[in-house]
């Protein structure tokens, strides 16, 4: 697929997918939705990706919000359509198997905080804000911002956050859960790019499995949550990988996993 509001490179196994419109501050409109969610099914589908991080392009923003000019004049139905893809996409981020790392150089606002939070980690450089501006435009947060931030931080601080359309820094988004980890603006790719290295020496299968086990824990009870676990704990069993980890433990030496 062929990108025109993106920037798509894979090199050692990690994808980096970078959204490209510096001009309007990389505002998230249906053209960008919809390549979002084709490189979205690439990366879940190309065994050659093992990582993703995912960032805006130019200095000031990762992703400002929705095109407002998208926005104005559209009625209920064109609304609930932009939602429901907005939603799916980032729901299909959020579950690709793969890590994805919301490299964070700038704003993140409305739905670019959304689509940091459907990532797997999220570092933020010093400058960066984060915010849930919708409310004060008329509406709320549509692609997530309502789920997933009471799951992150909590149900007061999210609603605080939503409801006075506060403006955060990075910070306080790292005070209270928000974001992993603060860093320089020049070692901002570096610093995913370690840490993904680090996720990608480990087993593929346990890493997706992993990931898996805690994204569908947090939609059920703790009783469910422990037999999903233990569900996935078991399909690790047949796996070549397991087998593999344990010998290279055994013998005192890096493991070779394969993915299978």
């Amino acid at each position: 697929m062929a990108f025109t509001t993106l920037l798509f490179d894979l090199t050692d196994g990690i994808a980096r997918v970078t959204v490209n419109r510096p001009d309007k501050l990389n505002a998230l409109n249906a053209a960008v939705i919809a390549e979002l969610d084709g490189a979205v099914t690439r990366i879940g589908t190309d065994p050659a990706v093992r990582g993703v991080i995912l960032t805006g392009a130019g200095p000031k923003a990762f992703v400002a919000g929705a095109d407002i000019g998208e926005i104005v004049g559209q009625g209920a139905l064109a609304g609930r359509a932009r939602s429901l893809a907005g939603q799916a996409m980032m729901r299909r981020l959020e579950r690709c198997g793969k890590p994805v790392i919301a490299a964070v150089n700038g704003f993140a606002l409305g739905g670019g905080c959304e689509l940091a939070m459907a990532c797997t980690i999220r570092l933020a450089v010093e400058t960066a804000k984060f915010g849930q501006p919708e409310v004060t435009i008329g509406i709320i947060p549509g692609y997530g911002g309502t789920q997933r931030l009471p799951r992150l931080v909590g149900k007061g601080r999210a609603l605080q956050l939503i409801l006075s359309a506060d403006m955060i820094d990075a910070q306080e988004a790292y005070r209270i859960g928000l974001v992993n980890e603060i860093v320089a603006k020049d070692n901002l790719i570096p610093r995913a790019e370690a840490i993904l290295n680090k996720i990608n020496a480990n087993a593929p299968t346990a890493v997706k499995l992993a990931i898996e086990a805690a994204n569908r824990g947090l939609d059920v009870s703790l009783a469910d949550g422990l037999n999903i676990e233990a569900s996935l704990f078991t399909q690790c069993f047949a796996t070549e990988d397991r087998k593999e980890g344990v010998a290279a433990f055994r013998e005192k030496r890096k493991p070779n996993f394969k993915g299978q």
